[in-house]
């Protein structure tokens, strides 16, 4: 075996493990006591298969993107920009989830949270599991984590020998596909959970930074990110199919005695049946049963924890030393870009969630409705050539909200075409939106292609040339009220200047020769680092900025004595470049060309190429 299959496997069991949280571990427990095989079989392929979706496709965008073993690091500082609170807000659920259905469907059964002391216990309790997490997040790291988690995955395998083992009969022969009291759940039926769980499951990786972290690891240690979510899709598969198994082994040996409890909304509950279950057995029963079943819910929790801590740290990091907000600057950065506080947020509404009585599924609902949108178009943004158009950031969190309320109330009164349109709402705008924005793009590009090529018809020519000379001879100055500053000034992002074109910048035929429009691109940009950067000093500074590459699309000429404006502004930047997109405007604002440039920047001492310098991308953040 050669190295990059061996580190594939690795990666592929990490891969798996961190999948195992609180809703592959417990509701594959839940949904086979609700609908049998057949519950678990629908839970467990989409689910799987979303893993493998996830490799396959972020390995293309990995082959796409300029970069080498850094390409898909550099694709997503730049494809994440817009969905960083949505990243945020599904790694707080997906840890309170997971920390929630551990404490409530194992330690609650075991009998460790009652009595007079049972909210200090249960804090206590939620305190060490989380506490856990960022000892190991901290002690491995994103490099370590797939030895971590091939040492506890070694102990899950074991554990699981060990459980089949006291399984007698292996597979009991009155375990049904479908759930053996059909009226035992009480709640939504089966087919109402179907498109939920598909198109949640599907794209839900989408969203969750570990699996980003992954995947950016794996491309940069030259191994295959498909193969690697391949093999975690397939072991993430036969883990849940075991778990959801088991459950069918216990409910077929419990017998006709009900399961579970009633929650709050009168639907029955059994994430705890196979806990329960073994909590019962008598002394001679148990054997090493318990010990391997509850090392299983603990690792498999603990290599969530501890993943969720190391892509938290990692993403914290990198968007902190980034902000201008001016309340995040009066915080101390170590306390902004560490993990801890998040960990403590996941406490509190752990604790608060368990004190109200909640299920797992009040924490599921997010993923099969309010975050669905934020994925779909995630991916979409990822192969539809129009990922730089803004995010409308109003109008998806309004229609995620709403989603949200439509898919709780259709699973509290058991109208599954409501939980069905939860689902999909958010799926059909995000197609809408895409189609819609390519649509225009596509029509703005063919009309300027349209216009480019109209006017190199002699008639249309000489018709423009005498608009040109009419106009040259109303324009001899600026008008008092004319907004524009001897040195520019700025139009929300952009930084405007405008002059008026004279006899040396034209050429024999009498229109503005090509080669002065970079000149005046670079005019435009030399005010621009003067107003962003009033303190630059040649004399003193440690860097200098220096132009790696220029592009200019000419659209149309302009001529003696007309006003001409640059805007200009920063489109993009990575660790070592920042991109600067220009437009040039006539005098009846018509377009006449436009492009983008590329800066890197220097030592001054050697001329050493830099990471962009912290008081250059202060002064250009504001203008992104």
């Amino acid at each position: 075996m050669n190295f990059r299959t061996l580190n594939a496997l690795l990666w592929g069991n990490s891969v798996a493990l961190a999948w195992m949280w609180g809703l592959g571990l417990f509701f594959s427990v839940q949904i086979t006591f609700m609908f049998g095989l057949q519950g678990l079989v629908l839970f467990a392929i989409p689910n799987a298969l979303g893993l493998v979706l996830f490799g396959w496709l972020t390995q293309i965008v990995a082959r796409r993107h300029p970069g080498g073993s850094d390409s898909l690091a550099i694709f997503f500082e730049r494809f994440s920009r817009p969905f960083r609170l949505i990243f945020y807000l599904y790694q707080v659920v997906a840890l309170t989830l997971t920390v929630f259905a551990l404490t409530k469907y194992l330690f609650v059964p075991l009998g460790f949270v009652s009595g007079p002391m049972a909210p200090l216990v249960l804090g206590m309790v939620v305190f060490v599991v989380l506490a856990a997490g960022c000892l190991f997040g901290e002690e491995f790291g994103i490099r370590r984590i797939k030895a971590g988690h091939a040492i506890l995955g070694t102990i899950l395998a074991v554990c699981v020998a060990v459980i089949l083992l006291h399984l007698d009969p292996l597979v009991p022969t009155t375990i049904p596909w479908q759930a053996g009291d059909q009226d035992a759940w009480a709640g939504p039926g089966l087919a109402s959970f179907a498109i939920p769980l598909l198109v949640g499951l599907l794209v839900g990786p989408w969203l969750d930074l570990q699996h980003w972290q992954r995947a950016i690891q794996i491309h940069r240690e030259n191994t295959s990110v498909r193969a690697s979510y391949l093999i975690g899709g397939l072991i993430f598969l036969l883990l849940l199919l075991f778990h959801g198994c088991l459950a069918a082994w216990v409910i077929a040996k419990s017998g006709a005695g009900p399961i579970g409890s009633s929650g709050l909304d009168g639907f029955r509950y059994a994430h705890d049946l196979v806990v329960s279950f073994i909590d019962r057995l008598d002394a001679d029963s148990k054997g090493l049963l318990p010990v391997a079943y509850f090392t299983f819910l603990a690792i498999c929790t603990l290599t969530t924890l501890d993943s969720g801590y190391v892509a938290l740290k990692w993403f914290l990091g990198q968007n902190v030393s980034k902000s201008q907000n001016v309340l995040i600057g009066m915080l101390p950065k170590r306390i902004l870009d560490s993990p801890i506080p998040t960990f403590l947020l996941v406490a509190l509404l752990t604790i608060a969630g368990l004190f109200a009585g909640l299920e797992l599924e009040y924490y599921m609902v997010f993923y099969a409705s309010f975050f669905v949108g934020y994925a779909a178009l995630a991916v979409a943004r990822c192969f539809v050539p129009n990922s730089q158009q803004p995010l409308p950031q109003i109008r998806m969190f309004s229609l995620a909200s709403i989603s949200l309320v439509i898919f709780a109330f259709g699973y509290f009164t058991g109208a599954g075409m409501l939980m069905m349109l939860g689902s999909l709402m958010p799926i059909v705008h995000v197609a809408w939106l895409v189609f819609n924005t390519d649509l225009l793009r596509v029509v703005s590009a063919k009309a300027e292609e349209m216009i480019g090529a109209a006017s190199e018809i002699p008639a249309i020519r000489a018709i423009t040339r005498t608009a040109h000379a009419v106009r040259a001879t109303s324009v001899s100055a600026p008008e008092a009220a004319d907004p524009h500053a001897v040195a520019g000034h700025f139009e929300g992002k952009w930084f405007v200047y405008s002059f008026i074109a004279t006899y040396q910048d034209t050429n024999s035929v009498g229109n503005v020769y090509f080669g002065m429009y970079p000149l005046y691109v670079g005019k435009a940009r030399e005010l621009f680092f003067n107003a962003a950067m009033p303190e630059f000093d040649l004399k003193t500074t440690r860097f200098y900025i220096l132009t790696r590459s220029f592009e200019h699309k000419y659209v149309r000429e302009a001529r003696e004595f007309d006003l001409i404006t640059v805007k200009i502004r920063v489109a993009d930047f990575n660790r070592k470049f920042c991109t600067l997109e220009h437009q040039i405007f006539g005098s009846d604002n018509e377009l006449l060309g436009k492009g983008r440039q590329s800066l890197l920047f220097v030592s001054s001492k050697d001329y050493s190429l830099l990471d962009i310098p912290s008081e250059a991308h202060q002064a250009f953040m504001p203008y992104l």
